[in-house]
């Protein structure tokens, strides 16, 4: 049975498919958190994203390299090869587990977001399931489906960017001038909490096999990692035009202060408008994740049963409505966010463990 899960790998996947979910898994609420999360820089925060896609750009290269030597293979199990069957499992329970989590964030965070914009008098259990439902629905057509829909959510929500000009005409322009007035610990304090809102690109390591083009899929996947560089660079620069330094800091979501700026007679809260539409982005980020914590599954049990993905559903809701003050669930949620920085790393580490193995072969 294992051995029908490693080969039978249909290609599904061209490069629109390829671009977009590399884009859509990068989006989810981090965003709206981004001018925050790099608060600590001040104004010269416009910089950053521009960095974090230069690292982007040379970590996915690695990735690619690493995952391009076993096509038909995806990272669960280049990890049961490199690293053996008990070791590699563990790993992989620990990724699913990652996923599993970081899943559970996105949508704590969306929901915690409607409820003190939309819903403050109200529980958003209701819309947190109705959510989980979506969720099962998209995921269950599997990753063509969820590269599909990615695709109809860029251009349904790319319209967002147009709300940023009011911030942009209202805003000082002066603000976006870097003035590289913070030390060290400050860059590496906004570096450390920033780039975890591009989180996503890596899981082209668990949907490789199945693209078509595999020769160019780096090609493909950074261009998707690049369109959402500019969409963050964009909302940095439209938050520091038009946010005082205090409000970057102490303001939970400054973006929502973007979509304020401005408005149409015939939508009375406009950043309203914007949340609801903003679900469309949580959806094709967190299915992508789901879909791979599903892949893991099978691969770990050599078997691929529907209910493991009502299993994690499951347990997502289960994070998500822990009986626990939003501080403590966000340390367990940050948990998630550091495992993700080690898996970007982590081909890294393959890769070595590739050349030894290559030596040894040679011998």
């Amino acid at each position: 049975m294992f051995f029908l899960l490693s080969t039978n790998n249909q290609k599904l996947l061209n490069k629109y498919h390829v671009i977009f979910l590399a884009q859509s898994s990068m989006i989810g609420t981090g965003i709206l958190t981004l001018p925050q999360r790099l608060s600590s820089v001040g104004y010269s925060q416009v910089l950053l994203p521009i960095l974090f896609g230069i690292i982007a750009s040379l970590t996915l290269g690695q990735m690619i390299w690493l995952i391009s030597k076993y096509p038909t293979k995806n990272l669960f199990q280049i990890n049961e090869i490199l690293l053996g069957k008990i070791l590699g499992k563990s790993i992989n329970v620990l990724i699913v587990l990652q996923f599993t989590l970081f899943c559970a964030d996105i949508i704590s965070d969306y929901m915690h977001l409607i409820q003190s914009t939309a819903l403050p008098e109200q529980t958003v259990t209701i819309p947190a399931l109705l959510l989980l439902l979506l969720l099962i629905y998209i995921t269950n057509g599997g990753i063509t489906t969820i590269a599909r829909f990615c695709i109809m959510t860029f251009f349904l929500t790319t319209g967002l960017v147009y709300f940023t000009h009011w911030a942009i005409e209202k805003g000082d322009f002066s603000h976006i001038f870097p003035l590289f007035n913070y030390n060290g610990k400050e860059f590496f304090e906004a570096v450390k909490k920033g780039y975890f809102t591009i989180l996503g690109y890596e899981l082209i390591m668990f949907y490789f096999p199945l693209i078509k083009d595999q020769k160019k899929a780096y090609q493909h996947a950074l261009i998707g990692v690049w369109i959402s560089i500019i969409l963050c660079l964009l909302t940095s620069v439209a938050s520091v035009m038009y946010n005082s330094e205090w409000q970057l800091k102490h303001v939970e979501f400054p973006v929502l202060n973007i979509f304020k700026a401005g408005g149409f007679t015939f939508v009375e809260r406009i950043d309203v408008f914007g949340m609801a539409l903003w679900v469309l982005l949580i959806l094709s980020t967190v299915t992508i994740y789901l879909w791979s914590a599903k892949k893991g599954l099978d691969i770990l049990t050599s078997k691929r049963k529907n209910y493991y993905l009502y299993f994690l559903v499951f347990v997502i809701f289960l994070l998500v409505k822990l009986p626990f003050d939003q501080a403590t669930q966000k340390k367990i949620f940050l948990v998630s966010d550091y495992g993700g920085y080690i898996l970007i790393i982590w081909p890294i580490f393959l890769g070595f463990l590739y050349f030894l193995r290559q030596k040894q072969v040679q011998r």
